[in-house]
């Protein structure tokens, strides 16, 4: 391809003359630094198969990436044209290119998103595609990309390397048997490639296909769930597998980060009313909030890291939910209240030096008025990036404002991805280390902190953190 599309150097830094200068300085001390992706959904089947391919551009940039089609959706395209499978198995659109001409004759939608930034350095950096994209080239990109997505270069494992990802984190249902990563960790992959154990669905009694779920938990745990405890016993059981494949953190989605300590009578009989289908209205709601302190005290004595993601309200369009099912770019923020929500679980466990949560929120006005306090006086807790809608330049610019006076740098948990995008992973890091460098180099130019310790943060943020939060030592 001819062209000449390329992307600022200076991008996400400060016009200012001075805090410019300063930015550039840091960020050439991190640019390069190795990648450590603690928090994402890329899916570990890639990575397990030496042999495996990310198929059609359109399979890699299209199909599973909700950020992509949500745009597209909200313009009226229909995700049916979009190739995104149905639930029942309906008809959609099978025809890769013609998929791939109505996201290209879109492009243009993605201008000053963040999702706009992170396509166009894949495209670039990762691909070499020199024109950018648009209705009229849509056809001579996809053949440019399919022809990389042929060579041994371009392989999952092959980019692994290029990206210099030292860690990389899946997230896996507490059902699944972690075949994948038995096999990477048969050929020590395993120290790079890391589950995590991931239980919302046997967790939340109100899931849909609970039972279905519960029943799974038994076969593959080797215990017959049929009351609360065995239910503890099964969690318990997994958590040991997925240790033993070389998991260092847990992940757990909840409406609100609400916790209650129930007496093992109540939460039985809660358990068992799911069992028979008979839930009454209140009664998921704190049987998930009790089981974030069970989940705690796990943690406590098994060391893995506690992630809890509040703040969402999943699938809020139900006819994308009942035609596509979850997950498919209709989840909105919630206000989200944390100090008395989150108290019995701090009470508990919140000073135990063995217990590390880490906290993320999509309300984000929570950051200065309860989470950074949070972060700044627990020992045991972190606070975790900023998160799906918050994943953006001026959000991360707002987050280090918010966060970092009140709970100071060294409580974060630095940054990770949470992508199912594989090669968006190192233009998503790239763009919080390049926001973390301009926000340092504007405390430079200030005098808050002066050019030694704003290099050792830059390397903190964009490595360092991750690394000790995470238990990736």
């Amino acid at each position: 391809m001819t062209g000449s599309w390329t992307l600022s150097p200076d991008r996400c830094f400060s016009a200012e003359v001075s805090q410019r200068a300063c930015a550039r300085e840091l960020y050439a001390l991190v640019k390069d630094a190795p990648i450590i992706s603690p928090h994402g959904h890329v899916d570990p089947a890639l990575l397990a198969d030496p042999a495996a391919s990310f198929g059609t551009p359109t399979d890699l940039f299209i199909i599973p990436d909700h950020y992509v089609f949500r745009m597209l959706y909200s313009q009226g395209i229909a995700l049916e044209g979009l190739g995104i499978p149905t639930r029942d198995g309906t008809p959609v659109e099978q025809d890769h290119r013609r998929i791939w001409q109505r996201f290209a004759d879109h492009f243009y939608l993605f201008s000053g998103t963040p999702t706009g930034l992170w396509l166009a350095d894949e495209l670039t950096s990762v691909f070499g595609v020199t024109e950018k994209l648009s209705g009229a080239n849509a056809q001579a990109v996809y053949d440019h990309i399919a022809s990389r997505l042929a060579q041994r270069a371009f392989t999952p494992r092959a980019l692994l390397a290029r990206f210099k990802i030292d860690q990389l984190c899946t997230t896996d249902a507490a059902t699944s048997r972690l075949d994948q990563h038995r096999a990477m960790s048969a050929e020590d992959l395993g120290s790079r490639i890391r589950p995590t154990f991931r239980p919302d669905a046997v967790v939340n009694l109100d899931t849909p296909g609970w039972l279905e779920h519960t029943n799974r938990l038994s076969e593959v745990s080797g215990i017959d769930v049929k009351d609360y405890r065995s239910f503890i016993q099964a969690l318990e059981a997994r958590r040991a597998t997925f240790k033993e494949l070389g998991a260092t953190a847990t992940d757990h989605a909840v409406v609100t980060p609400f916790t209650e300590r129930l007496s093992e009578h109540d939460a039985d009989k809660f358990y068992q009313r799911a069992l028979r289908g008979s839930l009454q209205a209140d009664d998921a709601h704190r049987f998930t909030g009790h089981m974030m302190l069970e989940l705690a005290r796990m943690s406590t004595e098994d060391g893995l890291v506690m992630q809890l993601h509040a703040g969402s309200c999943r699938n809020h369009n139900p006819v994308i939910f009942e035609r596509f099912g979850p997950d498919m770019g209709a989840d909105i923020p919630l206000q989200t209240e944390w100090t008395q929500n989150l108290r019995p679980l701090l009470e508990q466990s919140g000073n135990d030096p063995r217990f590390r949560l880490i906290l993320f929120t999509l309300d984000e006005t929570a950051y200065s008025r309860e989470l950074a306090p949070i972060a700044g006086h627990y020992p045991s807790v972190f606070l975790g990036p900023p998160w799906w809608f918050l994943d953006s330049v001026n959000a991360m610019h707002r987050f280090l404002e918010s966060a970092v006076e009140t709970a100071g740098l060294y409580n974060l948990a630095g940054f990770n991805d949470d992508t199912r995008a594989f090669c968006s992973i190192p233009a998503r890091h790239d763009m919080w280390r390049r926001v973390s460098c301009n926000w340092l180099a504007g405390k430079v130019v200030l005098g808050l902190i002066d050019q030694e310790d704003a290099g050792q943060m830059a390397m903190e943020c964009a490595y360092g953190l991750a690394q000790r939060a995470y238990r990736l030592e």
